[in-house]
C-alpha cells in the first residue's frame, strides 16, 4: 500500500496525545456513570484450532475444532453468550445451502447470540479502480445474506485502499457507502475495524465515517490494531486516542489481548483505562474477546474474560 503520509505531522499528533489530548475523551468518561456491557467471543481467538481442522494449519495445536461447533464451544468452554464469526473459516461452507441454517440452530440450542461476521479477503472496498471497488462490494453480499440469516447485527469489513491520505478517504468512503446501501436492504450494519494501513489512523477512519454519513456504517474499535505502518520502525497511532475518536460510530468493540502479567492485567493495553473510554462514550453493546497471544488459546480467552469481568465490576 502506498501512503503519502506526513510522518512529522503524525508524530506531532501522537505527541499531543501522549501529553494529554489523548485523554480528552476520558474526562467525560470519568464524569459519566459507566454502563454494563456483555462479553462476546471473536472466533479468531481460536484461529489455529479452526484452521487445523480445515487443513490449513498455522502451527502446532493439541486440538482441532470444527467451525460448525463454534457456538457450543463458546458456551461450554467459556460460558460466553455472544459470538463473532470469521468468514475465513466458512469460505467453502458459504457455497452450500443449509449450512448457515445449521449454524443458526446450533447457536439457538446453545443459547448463544450471533453478534457479527468478520469479513476478510473479499477485495479492497477503497480500491482506486472502480471496477475492482464494485467487485469488492459485491463479494460481501453473501456475508450480508449470512448475517441476516444468523440474526447478526453487522458484518465487519476492511477499509483498505491506496494512494494519498486524501485519496484514500474518498475511495474508502465510496466503497463503504455502496455496501451500506445494500446492507440496508438486509437490515445489516457495515462496520470497519482499525485493521492496518490508514484504517489504523483514528482520525482518518473517523473522517471516513463522517464522509459516508450513513446510519448503517460504523466502527469496530480494536484495542491493539493501531499499527499504521509496519517495518523496522513501526508507525503506531495512540490506541487510547484512536479508540476515543472511533467510539462515536462504534457498533462493536474488540478487546484485543496478547499477554498478561502476574496480576492478570494485559501487558500492552490498560483495560480499565480503555473501558472507561468505551463506556464513557455511551456504548452499551457487546465487547468481544480477541486473544492473539502465542500461549494456550483457551487460557488466553479465560484470562481476557476474567480481566473484562473485573473491570466491569469496578466500573459499574
Amino acid at each position: 500500500m502506498t501512503m503519502q503520509l506526513d510522518r512529522r505531522f503524525f508524530l506531532t499528533a501522537a505527541g499531543l496525545a501522549a501529553s494529554g489530548l489523548a485523554l480528552s475523551g476520558q474526562a467525560g468518561a470519568e464524569d459519566a456513570k459507566p454502563q454494563a456491557f456483555d462479553i462476546s467471543l471473536a472466533q479468531w481467538s481460536l484461529n489455529r484450532q479452526f484452521f487445523a481442522f480445515l487443513g490449513r494449519g498455522r502451527g502446532d495445536v493439541d486440538r482441532k475444532l470444527d467451525p460448525k461447533d463454534f457456538a457450543t464451544i463458546a458456551k461450554e468452554e467459556f460460558d460466553i453468550n455472544g459470538i463473532e464469526y470469521v468468514n475465513q473459516f466458512y469460505l467453502e461452507a458459504v457455497k452450500h445451502p443449509g449450512y448457515v441454517a445449521e449454524l443458526k440452530q446450533r447457536a439457538a440450542d446453545a443459547g448463544v447470540t450471533n453478534v457479527l461476521i468478520m469479513c476478510d479477503g473479499e477485495g479492497k472496498l477503497g480500491d482506486p479502480d472502480l471496477k475492482n471497488r464494485v467487485t469488492a462490494v459485491r463479494n460481501h453480499i453473501k456475508w450480508l445474506e449470512w448475517a441476516a440469516e444468523l440474526g447478526c447485527h453487522s458484518i465487519r469489513v476492511n477499509a483498505a485502499s491506496s494512494g494519498s491520505y486524501e485519496e484514500q478517504l474518498k475511495l474508502a468512503a465510496d466503497g463503504l457507502r455502496r455496501l451500506c446501501e445494500i446492507g440496508d436492504t438486509y437490515g445489516i450494519n457495515v462496520i470497519v475495524e482499525n485493521h492496518g494501513g490508514l484504517s489504523s489512523h483514528g482520525r482518518w477512519l473517523a473522517t471516513v465515517m463522517q464522509m459516508v454519513d450513513n446510519p448503517r456504517c460504523g466502527t469496530l474499535p480494536d484495542f491493539g490494531n493501531f499499527i499504521v505502518e509496519r517495518g523496522d520502525v513501526p508507525l503506531e497511532y495512540d490506541r487510547y486516542l484512536g479508540t476515543s475518536e472511533l467510539m462515536p460510530w462504534a457498533k462493536g468493540v474488540s478487546a484485543k489481548s496478547h499477554a498478561f502479567d502476574d496480576q492478570g492485567n494485559e501487558t500492552s493495553t490498560d483495560f480499565e483505562k480503555m473501558m472507561k473510554i468505551v463506556l464513557g462514550s455511551g456504548y452499551k453493546g457487546w465487547v468481544g474477546i480477541e486473544y492473539e497471544g502465542q500461549s494456550d488459546s483457551f487460557e488466553g480467552i479465560k484470562k481476557t474474560k476474567a480481566l473484562l469481568e473485573s473491570v466491569r465490576t469496578k466500573l459499574t
